[in-house]
């Protein structure tokens, strides 16, 4: 199943219930809504939703359904405390820190531009797409499902995101990208004409540097317009191998 816009919806839908449920009862919650529900929910978004609501809503709790039976039902216990502690750990940051302090932490260099219209950022951890984030906007509202950073098998070695930064260190066209980026903000196209490479593989070295935090990709809404340098991952980086040594 494509990742499509149906999904798109249904992860607001999760988003937009203010209760902390199980699934069983979301999926109960989500196929017992009408067709005039779903509108009046969904049409408060500029995005334009399904045509067949009816059809969205029984194919959507059909999948949902069996995702829950064939893996959810099942997962590691220790995978949901560890969003669970995650998420809480972050609801406390918020009340100590500014909102882009936490934002960095969390989304390990990611930066959204205030636009008309938009009212709240929601920050979702999330495990399964490590250490990709995956963005959706809405208009009034921007979805951030961010890498929660969680390994199973850290616990005796430096842990995978900073292994990541090291690995990330040890490529020249990388370096290279890093060196243009402190000079100042770059969009894609420039960096791909500063490295002389197909935009195949400049985008893939650029994934690997924002899977690393080693630079900051700023959106407005869903479209990333440019990348700057995010110094304070290597900041990080030799105290951290420092300590693992010290171990």
């Amino acid at each position: 199943m494509k990742v499509d816009d149906d999904w798109k919806w249904t992860y607001l839908l999760v988003c937009l219930r203010p209760q902390a449920e199980q699934p069983e009862a979301f999926i109960d919650w989500f196929s017992g809504l009408t067709e005039d529900e779903l509108e009046t929910i969904l049409g408060r978004y500029p995005f334009p939703f399904p045509e067949d609501l009816s059809a969205y809503r029984n194919r959507m709790t059909y999948v949902l359904t069996e995702w829950n039976q064939q893996y959810f039902h099942s997962v590691d216990l220790s995978i949901l405390e560890h969003l669970q502690q995650e998420a809480q750990h972050r609801r406390e940051q918020l009340n100590q820190s500014p909102q882009d302090e936490v934002l960095d932490d969390a989304t390990n260099g990611l930066m959204f531009r205030p636009f008309n219209g938009l009212e709240r950022l929601l920050l979702v951890p999330q495990f399964h797409f490590q250490p990709l984030n995956v963005i959706l906007s809405f208009g009034d509202t921007i979805v951030c499902h961010y890498s929660a950073r969680m390994y199973t098998g850290d616990q005796e070695y430096i842990p995978t995101h900073q292994l990541r930064v090291i690995r990330s260190l040890g490529e020249k066209n990388r370096l290279k990208i890093m060196r243009y980026l402190y000079q100042g903000p770059r969009t894609f196209i420039e960096i791909v004409r500063h490295l002389k490479l197909s935009k195949g593989i400049t985008h893939d070295h650029l994934s690997k540097l924002r899977g690393a935090g080693l630079v900051y990709a700023h959106f407005e809404g869903e479209s990333l317009v440019e990348y700057t340098l995010r110094p304070r991952a290597l900041e990080q980086i030799l105290p951290n191998v420092m300590n693992y040594l010290k171990q």
